[in-house]
């Protein structure tokens, strides 16, 4: 067989012959990145030729511009006496359909599109965003007054936004940030950014936050954190330093430090970027908290070709949600030149953690991130992380701590956190004082860092960590 050199490209199909189905192929390609295709030669790139050419030479491109309406080169090639056509596509810049219906080409597969993807892709194509599109039956009366104070007010404060801009009326502030259009109708971006309750528009409009234990059907409790999404990384935070991180506090002299055991600047660029990426056509954010690390998940994947060496790199910023993407700039939460996982690796880096692990995961983008200085296996409970002056603490305090780990009581702390009055009123007993000088005796344990409950009031444990020395 004699075998041919083809042109080099992105994209490159070898047919034997021709079918009509091959037109579907057309269309995807063209809604793509192009491609070349190459009809009588087979997948070892040897020419096996193609009958009634002449034929095939007229069918071929009258087909193709009847039903899509596309314009492509089809040439003709002989080699050794045998002939093969060759059709080059260019990628078209706007959508393509063939019979009504869309194709895309996605590495090796051909997909049509349906639903969100279709509306995704012909938004993309005509330069526009999903948060670009106006709501008909939303007004301004829908929108937070509060969530919009909170946005001038960082934004000032970030010297992003003027003391003019602070004082224009709502409309006006609403045109300047492109939030609103021409008719007066606000944008899906405004409502996710300001409405009193977003979730009446988009029910994805959610950040879920599980703690894990061994698996994924070990999930220990969870939350699910609402609301508007310009102080929806606040909110989470909030929630991450009160339940389900540590904060390890220490003493430098007579100063208390408390700082959260992750970078808390390179967390809020992780979250920032899940909000803000996030495919809302989609379903809910994602955070699974485990003992040693954290993944925090969006829907809707990487920019076709980005990878986190990408991401490292210097490269363009390229936004989901374009208008999104600048109130968040204009609030000083965000760069505007792609920066955000240069700024999470320094302040991994500089915390002494790895950085994180970024990854396109079932249809979105997965962040993995170590935890440092966790301690939550009761077998464990002598590795403290830390350690404090007994002369910081009562000495009933330190005997406590000490009976918890010396007597086994541990364990009886651990499984009566269910029901927290009768830890309470069994170390009552066994210290001489009611339940009430305990549970405030537990409470500046844990104020201090000592121990920490690892779950809600009712349902969980307490972990101690630090160990008391003299």
């Amino acid at each position: 067989m004699v075998k041919m050199k083809p042109k080099e490209c992105q994209n490159v199909e070898y047919k034997e012959g021709w079918h009509d189905k091959y037109l579907a192929w057309i269309c995807g390609f063209a809604n793509a990145q192009g491609a070349v295709m190459y009809f009588g030669v087979n997948d070892e790139h040897e020419i096996i030729g193609l009958d009634n050419v002449d034929r095939l030479m007229e069918d071929i491109p009258n087909k193709i511009v009847t039903t899509m309406g596309v314009v492509v080169d089809v040439n003709l090639h002989e080699q050794d006496g045998l002939e093969y056509i060759e059709v080059e596509i260019e990628p078209s810049n706007i959508p393509i359909n063939y019979k009504g219906k869309y194709y895309y080409r996605s590495g090796s597969t051909m997909q049509e599109l349906r639903g969100p993807a279709l509306q995704q892709f012909i938004l993309k194509k005509m330069g526009r965003s999903w948060d670009d599109i106006p709501n008909d039956s939303a007004t301004i009366g829908d929108l937070d007054q509060a969530a919009i104070n909170y946005f001038l007010r960082k934004g000032y404060e970030n010297g992003r936004i003027t003391n003019e801009e602070r004082n224009m009326p709502i409309e006006m502030l609403l045109q300047n940030l492109d939030l609103i259009n021409e008719d007066g109708k606000l944008k899906n971006a405004a409502l996710l950014l300001f409405a009193k309750r977003p979730q009446k528009y988009f029910t994805s409009v959610r950040f879920h936050i599980g703690r894990f234990g061994v698996d994924e059907a070990d999930l220990m409790f969870q939350d699910v954190v609402e609301g508007n999404i310009i102080q929806m990384a606040d909110r989470v935070v909030d929630l991450l330093k009160a339940k389900y991180l540590i904060m390890p506090i220490t003493f430098k002299g007579m100063n208390r430090i408390e700082k959260l055991e992750v970078p808390e600047e390179a967390l809020r660029e992780i979250l920032y970027n899940a909000i803000i990426h996030k495919d809302y056509t989609g379903v809910h954010i994602q955070m699974r908290v485990w003992n040693d690390h954290v993944e925090v998940w969006n829907d809707g994947e990487l920019p076709a070709g980005y990878t986190l060496e990408t991401l490292l790199g210097q490269h363009s910023s390229r936004p989901r949600n374009k208008n999104i993407a600048n109130a968040f700039f204009k609030a000083g939460f965000i760069d505007a030149w792609g920066r955000g996982y240069k700024k999470i690796r320094e302040g991994f880096e500089g915390a002494g953690l790895p950085m994180p692990e970024v990854e396109n995961f079932c249809g979105g983008v997965r962040v993995s991130f170590k935890r440092r200085n966790v301690n939550l296996e009761h077998q464990d409970v002598l590795g403290y992380t830390d350690y404090i002056l007994a002369s910081q603490l009562t000495k009933r305090q330190r005997r406590i701590v000490d009976r918890l780990v010396e007597t086994g009581q541990w364990n009886a702390l651990e499984n009566v956190l269910e029901n927290v009055l009768e830890t309470s009123a069994t170390l009552a007993v066994l210290f001489g004082v009611d339940a009430r000088t305990i549970r405030r005796d537990l409470n500046a344990l844990q104020s201090k860092g000592v121990i920490r409950r690892d779950g809600p009031d009712r349902g969980g444990r307490r972990v101690i960590l630090k160990k008391i020395e003299p």
